[in-house]
Formats: structure tokens, sequence, C-alpha cells
């Protein structure tokens, strides 16, 4: 006969493990917060972020770990706008961000670099590669990510080559004169030449102040350029080249990394780089889309000549040389990570059309 102190052990017992089980499954269930403040669909890098990471780290962790793994996914701004991701990442209020180091103009002014050197490789995959050979060549890039940021890089990402869009036709150069045109930030400079007006702003609003008479043109991909219809207030599209700019990036808390099992972990950090990876092609297939597409919606698409476009890569051969001074001044390796830029993209066959001189 099982005595009432025995069988109040021997529950108590069955109770704590019941309580250890479930403590332990509970334990290997994890869900993650994902969000850029560009929209999925018109911004492709967060369409890869949500149809390949997310969908693969899933998968994986399903078929080689024990862990079950959920994602809630906030794109376009729902939790984070385009240029307060880094800091959602850095606080915890996203786990996985992505956004563009171009509206970081402050805490991440040498990340922006491909920026300061226009006129590089043409397709998003030779300078995503090229760009990797500089993060690899120069640590400092991805430390400080994780010193001052508290976060992990994942991958590194991309805008396909760049043109210009306007609401009004233009022949020449001359015809930009006092033309309000809108853009990242980083790229604004590259205006100069023209004599046009830069206007710092977003992709997302960028439409309606088109629209309503704000600036007149917009410098931007095919992709986003069409995305977010931008044809329609503006259908004017030259093509420049000012070349594919890889200043997107995915990042990790580094917090969450650091509680994470080793196994899944590693899971995450592998399907990042597979990311990085795909977004090569994933922006030059874009970019082809994008022309077909702006063409189909009734864009204007003009080249432009040979010549001008060589003219306005010497009118800016001094734009890096200056912004790597402007890095220096700040403590930052800015001489030696853009001479590592112009030396990848041409190692990798690219042909500068301008010799930018650093020294």
């Amino acid at each position: 006969m099982t005595s009432t102190t025995g069988l109040s052990a021997t529950l108590g017992g069955i109770v704590l493990g019941a309580t250890l089980v479930a403590s332990a499954a509970q334990a290997d269930r994890f869900t993650f917060r994902m969000g850029s403040g560009h929209p999925k669909g018109p911004a492709p890098y967060v369409t890869t972020m949500s149809d390949f990471f997310v969908t693969e780290v899933k998968r994986r962790a399903a078929e080689e770990t024990d862990h079950t793994v959920t994602f809630i996914e906030s794109y376009g701004g729902g939790i984070a706008g385009v240029s307060e991701t880094l800091e959602a990442v850095q606080s915890g209020l996203l786990d996985f961000g992505g956004y563009c180091v171009c509206f970081e103009p402050s805490n991440l002014y040498l990340h922006n670099f491909p920026y300061f050197e226009p006129f590089g490789p043409q397709a998003s995959s030779d300078a995503i590669a090229a760009v990797r050979v500089v993060y690899d060549k120069n640590p400092w890039l991805s430390d400080v990510f994780e010193d001052e940021f508290g976060q992990v890089l994942l991958g590194l990402g991309a805008w396909d080559n760049y043109h210009l869009g306007t609401t009004k036709e233009w022949k020449t150069v001359a015809d930009l004169k006092g033309v309000k045109i809108g853009g990242a930030g980083p790229n604004l400079p590259w205006l100069e030449y023209a004599g046009a007006v830069p206007v710092q702003s977003s992709l997302p609003e960028g439409y309606m102040a088109m629209k309503t008479g704000v600036y007149d043109g917009w410098l931007m991909t095919p992709a986003g350029y069409n995305g977010f219809k931008y044809y329609e207030p503006a259908p004017y599209y030259t093509l420049i080249g000012y070349g594919a700019m890889p200043v997107v990036v995915m990042t990790a808390n580094k917090t969450k990394m650091e509680s994470l099992p080793d196994d899944l972990r590693q899971i995450i950090e592998e399907v990042g780089r597979a990311w990085e990876d795909r977004n090569g092609k994933a922006m030059d297939d874009s970019q082809a889309a994008g022309l077909a597409a702006l063409a189909e919606n009734g864009a204007i698409i003009n080249e432009l000549p040979e010549g001008v476009r060589a003219e306005w890569a010497q009118s800016l051969a001094e734009l890096p040389r200056k912004s790597a001074e402007e890095a220096n001044a700040r403590g930052m390796p800015g001489t030696k990570v853009l001479q590592d830029f112009i030396d990848a993209a041409r190692d990798a066959g690219h042909d500068w059309p301008v010799d930018y001189v650093l020294n």
C-alpha cells in the first residue's frame, strides 16, 4: 500500500518532470521578429529576405535540428522605417533587420563607399562580389555593427544599377540645371555636374513628392522605379549607369544571436551568407525585369550618349578622394577601403571610366 507521503512525492516528481519536459520543449521553439523599412516586392532585397532567408532558416532548422522556428515579418515600415531599422535591431525591437546604409550617413558613413565611387560595376552580382572582397580585407566594416550597434552582420545586399527618372524629358545635361531631384543622400553628389538641385528623400515618399511637384526627378534603379510606380508622375527614364550599389545589409541582434543554441546560430549565419550570394543574381534579374516592366507600363526610356556619360564621370573625379578624406578625419580607414573597392572591381574586369586618385 502506498503511503500518502510516498504518493505525494511520486506525484510531485511526475509534476516536476512534466514541468522540466515542458520547459525543454518550450526552449526549442523560437519566434523571431524580422523587418525592414522597405516593402516586399518593390524592394527586391526584402523579397529575398522573406522568400529565401526566412524560408531556408525554417526549413533547415526543421530538418537538421530539434528546434521549431517561426518568424513574425513586418516590412514597409510596420515596425521600423528605413532610417530606424538599425536602431530597431540594436534595441531588440527587431531580431533581424534589412536596411540600406544610405539612411545612416552618420552612423555608417564609410559603409556607403560604393556611392562615393560612381560608375562602378554595372551588374549587381559583380558589384556585390567586389564589395565582399573589401569587407573581407577590412574587418573594421563588419566589426562596427557588433562593437557600436550591438548586431551581427549576416550578409550584403544591393540596389541594381542606378539611372535617372524625371517628370520632363531632357536631352543635354544643361537641361537638368535647377531641376530638383530626390535621392537617398550619398548619391546626391552625382548631380553636381548637372547643376541639379539635390533633395534628400526616401522611396516611400517619392511618388507623392513628384506628383505634387516637390521635386521633379529621382535617382533610382529600374526595379525600384517600377515597383513604386514612379513612371506615373515621372515617365522619362534615362539610362546613365551610375552602377549597382551594394549598400544593403541584413543584421541580427547580437544578444539574441548569442542566446541561441550553436546549431541554430550556425544555420542562421550560413543562410545569411547564402542570402548574400543569391542577391546578385536576384538584382540582375530585377534590373532586366524592371526595364521591361517600365517599357510595358509606358515609361519613355532613353540612353545617355557614352560621351556625355564619360564627361559626367570625369566631373566627379574628386568625389572619391574627398569622401576618403572625410572618412579618415572621422577615424575610419577611408582611403584603404575606397582603394580596395577600385582594385577589386578592376581585378574582376571592370573598366572604370575615370581614374580615381585618392592621394
